[in-house]
């Protein structure tokens, strides 16, 4: 059969034996229906959270208010998106209990993330409620470097450093404003790994991104149950226990479009599992009935966090080991990975600015694998020009580089081998200790001295374009 995958800005053909197993999100199984009167069943959610009181009665004249936001590499811009929809129904309650417009302030939750601009905040909250606070600055990005406005909460119970938005802890009511969807980190994101990842610190990301949290057995497959999930969890509650008060947090599980098709608001620990029942519904899809020798997908130039993310080698691998993680269940555990790229050396300075530089100390100095890399962990994230170029210039804070490390290693620790198909650059790939081959059919070739004459294949159209699922074994329904 001849398939396309994605490859660059465009497509790639590859001819696959007859018997390769398709499947794309929402198509191959369809999604459960979405919310279509959505701003009336948001509104009701708001106005009856679940084990908190509603806003009318949490809050006064003279409070201070913080709405925390994800970042664009999740949730969607269409008009009828979680944010544009919750936000101003949020607001509108805060108004009516005597809340006033001054003292409401809207915080992007981009993490380590780079900053989003003007533009792009624009299109995740919508005209309306930009145009009446972007202008008068109640509207910014968290800043994981401003340590005027970070504060230091210790230690929690599992002993994880906890440090976080100084205007979030001091506020009288915070809001957490998320999307529960399949996410290889800890299962799904919203809930409390929204706030863990999002208005924190680099030294309370190094407890939980980083090779003894993600290497380990209850990480691959993605598990709601690892203990990077009950990290996430013990970081939120002590935020809140410092704060004082409780997240008043509103998440919407998505479909692959990003529509909604549930909406959970109350307490982050009660909702969190009542999300993941309906997320599950769509991500977790119990279809394979055999285990498979090769998976192939494609992966476009640009997708999740950026322009370059199909062509920086660390990002191509971390990106690579995602499918692994989710796919786990249905694969082999001697499997090969066939991805098409342009691998052409691109690496998106402006954006990424530390990645060349890790992936160039990664060629030498005794480096074998990637987790050899984590004690420059420090060393780079004291860099003061990542630091400025995240904090001033739109760039990825230099830890990030070192989070993407730790997944990319995943592929290796589950893999045979691993495949580039029609790298223009082939040696940035092989630097990654990958292989590669011109097209689809020379790497399919190679790969049987792996998985024998008659693999069995599975194949991924779309995967870097559409929400990803969890496939499971059918048998295991």
């Amino acid at each position: 059969m001849k398939l396309a995958f994605e490859y660059g800005a465009g497509l790639m053909e590859a001819n696959l034996p007859d018997s390769t197993d398709v499947f794309i999100p929402s198509e191959t199984v369809p999604d459960p229906p979405y919310i279509e009167n959505i701003e009336e069943v948001t509104r009701q959610s708001i106005l009856n959270p679940i084990g908190m009181d509603p806003i009318s009665k949490s809050v006064k004249k003279g409070n201070k208010v913080t709405i925390v936001f994800p970042d664009k590499v999740k949730g969607g811009m269409q008009p009828t998106a979680h944010r544009k929809v919750a936000i101003p129904i949020i607001i509108e309650e805060l108004l009516k209990a005597g809340v006033e417009k001054k003292d409401i302030k809207l915080i992007c939750s981009n993490g380590l993330h780079r900053k989003n601009t003007k533009e792009e905040i624009k299109m995740l909250l919508g005209d309306k409620v930009f145009n009446e606070f972007w202008y008068t600055h109640q509207i910014t990005n968290h800043d994981s470097e401003d340590w005027d406005n970070l504060v230091d909460l210790g230690y929690d119970e599992l002993n994880n450093r906890v440090i976080m938005n100084r205007e979030v802890y001091e506020s009288d009511f915070a809001v957490l404003i998320g999307h529960a969807m399949g996410n290889p980190y800890g299962g799904y994101s919203g809930g409390y790994k929204h706030c863990t990842t999002g208005i924190t610190h680099w030294k309370s990301i190094m407890h939980h991104h980083v090779p003894h949290v993600m290497h380990r057995e209850d990480f691959t497959p993605v598990s709601k149950d690892s203990l990077m999930r009950k990290k996430f969890d013990a970081i939120g509650m002590h935020m809140e226990k410092c704060m004082g008060k409780k997240f008043f947090t509103c998440d919407a599980a998505l479909d692959t479009y990003a529509r909604q098709i549930g909406i959970f608001t109350g307490d982050a620990e009660k909702i969190q599992p009542l999300s993941w029942e309906v997320c599950d519904k769509r991500t977790n899809i119990p279809w394979a009935e055999k285990k498979y020798d090769i998976m192939v997908f494609g992966m476009p130039q640009a997708f999740h966090y950026g322009n370059g993310m199909g062509t920086n080698p660390i990002l191509m691998l971390q990106a690579i080991s995602a499918q692994i993680i989710r796919h786990k269940r249905v694969m082999k555990d001697n499997c090969v990975i066939i991805c098409s790229s342009l691998c052409n050396g691109y690496f998106h300075e402006e954006e990424f600015p530390a990645y060349r530089a890790l992936y160039e100390s990664f060629q030498k100095d005794y480096h074998h694998t990637l987790p050899d890399m984590e004690k420059y962990g420090e060393f780079f994230s004291n860099n003061e020009e990542y630091i400025n170029k995240y904090r001033f210039n739109y760039g990825y804070h230099p830890y990030h580089a070192f989070s993407m490390i730790s997944c990319g290693h995943i592929a290796e620790m589950n893999c045979a081998a691993i495949y580039i198909v029609g790298a223009i650059e082939p040696g940035y790939a092989r630097g990654m200790g990958l292989k590669t081959r011109a097209t689809f059919e020379e790497a399919l070739q190679d790969a049987r001295k792996y998985v024998g004459d008659r693999p069995n294949i599975l194949a991924l159209p779309k995967t870097f374009k559409l929400a990803a699922v969890h496939l499971g074994m059918k048998e295991d329904k």
